[in-house]
């Protein structure tokens, strides 16, 4: 609670302090991006996971799909997507979800190979996902089991944004309303298949430009205004 209190980059150089070289220790390294930036002008990474369920305990990462905001725009020769082989059956009910097979799982690679490139990824720039604590706990615990370090990343995260544009606005939220294909239209946003790691990244990033601008039309956009305060 009390490192939550003095912010991410604290909380970074604590982490710093524990984890030995490797991946780890050079994402940690780097300082975070000063929250007085300009969104328009950062670099900003979308990311979604695709999980069998909902606690990094027991559950595990099936895929990842991530996507750079640059120049407050979606750069799509940057769309990267990997499936994670679980060495464990897959239930039933995520594969329906998901539409990720043992079969597709098994032919995947291991959360160990991809960890370094989505690091690496990350380093120097904001994480963006769509309710952020899945990305962050999940990664977090992948970090602390492979290199015995929490991971701490700066997160914009538009499930929180659209809560208070919802609040401001003095609208009821109802049931569903902060889901991720379910704010889109409010923005004139095409529609996406669900539960697919990297169209869900994508729908994220297109999202966000849309609220930002939506919020702050033409003009600067700060980060400390959309940074979550999780």
């Amino acid at each position: 609670m009390f490192a939550r209190l003095l912010g991410k980059e604290y909380q970074r150089k604590q982490a710093l302090a524990k984890v030995s070289p490797g991946p780890l220790h050079d994402y940690l390294d780097t300082p975070f991006i000063d929250k007085k930036s300009d969104c328009r002008e950062i670099e900003i990474v979308a990311i979604d996971l695709e999980t069998t369920g909902l606690d990094p305990k027991k559950d595990d990462i099936l895929s990842i799909g991530l996507v750079h905001i640059d120049g407050f725009s979606v750069k799509l020769s940057t769309a990267w997507h990997r499936i994670v082989r679980v060495d464990k059956a897959i239930p039933g009910e995520s594969a329906v979800i998901h539409q990720i097979t043992d079969d597709q799982s098994a032919a995947g690679s291991p959360i160990e190979e991809l960890l370094p490139e989505v690091l690496q990824r990350l380093a120097g720039r904001v994480m963006l996902a769509h309710y952020s604590p899945i990305e962050q706990n999940f990664i977090s615990a992948a970090c602390r089991k492979l290199y015995g370090a929490p991971f701490v990343v700066p997160v914009i995260d538009t499930l929180e944004i659209g809560q208070r544009v919802f609040e401001r606005r003095n609208h009821t939220i109802q049931p569903g309303d902060l889901r991720l294909f379910n704010l889109r239209p409010r923005y004139n946003l095409p529609q996406y298949r669900a539960h697919n790691a990297l169209s869900d990244a994508l729908a994220t990033a297109e999202l966000f430009l849309a609220m930002a601008d939506n919020l702050y039309p033409g003009r600067p956009c700060p980060l400390g205004e959309f940074l979550s305060k999780r």
